[in-house]
């Protein structure tokens, strides 16, 4: 049975869209002998915000593909308002928006049509009723002035709203984002974390973030979930994570600089 449902309505069309809740179930995957998820048992409610953190190379990413269908499990399941995520309908029947880290952006395409690229592929639309739709995703990312120019000629902060401009267009259901503050100074990942809770707290959609900024994850998450090894390691609420006793949660989130036993010198060395 699909998981039950919130209709809200949705900034475009302004039907009423279903947010969607998101299931992992004993979710395991290996590339050849080495475990990449272990195990991996969580749910996110739909409308809620739900912060992925953990060290680099614990498989955050890993499991964000294995959400949108990029991957498939070696054993275990993930499902999608109830429907398989490695199941390809479903990628037709709930709509979801990937915003990559780096963006995506295509060079030689203007602000403008990077936003249409996915409607004129699709034919969702006739040019005015696209013109309508990338305007208003502009206009709530505040990038009017933006639309004719071509990505070359934008900073990281607005590269990065254009590719949360984009995602806004396909009127997504359930929106992931794979590290939005990374290469940014701190006002403007403030200001990407500002987006990120204004879209869920007037639209509902369902949102999901894989990310090393704490301070993003503490000031807009409603649940965190923290990756060490392929294992989840800690599975809450902020305030449940602020007051973790756990040694190794308590070091990633504020490690201490010790010049008289550095972590380099107790990294793993490989074979």
């Amino acid at each position: 049975m699909p998981a039950t449902t919130h209709a809200t309505r949705n900034p475009f069309s302004h039907a009423e869209t279903p947010a969607v809740g998101v299931k992992l179930e004993d979710l395991c995957k290996s590339f050849g002998s080495f475990e990449v998820l272990k195990h991996i048992t969580l749910s996110v409610e739909p409308g809620e915000i739900f912060v992925l953190m953990g060290p680099s190379g614990s498989g955050k990413s890993v499991l964000l593909k294995h959400i949108v269908g990029l991957e498939l499990p070696t054993s275990g399941r993930v499902t999608v308002d109830g429907l398989d995520a490695a199941d390809e309908t479903t990628r037709e029947k709930i709509r979801m928006a990937l915003v990559f880290q780096a963006g995506a952006l295509f060079n030689s395409l203007s602000v403008y049509d990077n936003l249409a690229l996915y409607l004129r592929e699709h034919q969702l639309a006739d040019e005015a009723g696209i013109r309508e739709k990338v305007m208003r995703a502009l206009q709530i990312l505040s990038l009017e002035n933006a639309a004719q120019k071509f990505p070359s000629e934008l900073s990281g902060g607005m590269k990065k709203r254009v590719a949360i401009a984009r995602a806004l267009v396909m009127e997504p259901q359930l929106m992931l984002y794979d590290e939005p503050t990374s290469e940014l100074d701190p006002v403007m990942s403030a200001t990407i974390a500002e987006i990120i809770a204004t879209l869920k707290d007037e639209y509902h959609v369902t949102t999901i973030v894989v990310s090393h900024d704490r301070d993003l994850a503490l000031n807009i998450g409603d649940r965190i979930g923290i990756l060490m090894g392929g294992e989840l390691k800690f599975l809450g609420t902020p305030d449940e994570l602020r007051q973790s006793q756990d040694p190794e949660v308590v070091d990633f989130l504020n490690p201490k600089i010790d010049l008289k036993n550095p972590r380099f010198k107790r990294l793993e060395t490989p074979s």
